[in-house]
């Protein structure tokens, strides 16, 4: 993953949905509060992301859910349909700490690499 943006959707500006701040929201979802990001990035099919340009690969996006301890909350199909180059995705967790330090990875470089036989995940 890499070219790692902000994505200001249109919904935001829904009802429901309040900003906290900068490309952070709240709503509240089944009596529960939740606080979303969206960002856009690109795969890199040289490190077997995206071989499939309709579909967003699993990893590093796994990795980066279990890091943060968020969810994807919505996938932007018709967004991702599109472009098959750049791919969009919402994120959601009922922590804000979690959210802003996943928006820490905005502008980096992200890739899963074999270590000592392990997998680990990457943020340059």
């Amino acid at each position: 993953m890499k070219k790692i943006q902000n994505y200001n959707a249109t919904k935001y500006m829904n009802v429901g949905y309040s900003l906290v701040e900068d490309g952070i929201y709240k709503i509240e979802v089944d009596e529960e509060i939740l606080y979303v990001t969206s960002l856009t990035f690109t795969q890199e099919v040289e490190l077997d992301e995206g071989k499939d340009a309709s579909e967003i690969s699993q990893y590093p996006l796994e990795d980066l859910l279990d890091k943060f301890y968020c969810h994807i909350s919505d996938f932007y199909e018709n967004l991702n349909l599109a472009q098959s180059q750049n791919c969009y995705l919402e994120f959601a967790s009922p922590d804000l700490e979690d959210i802003k330090q996943l928006r820490s990875i905005i502008g980096k470089h992200i890739y899963n690499k074999e270590i000592d036989g392990y997998v680990q995940l990457i943020i340059e």
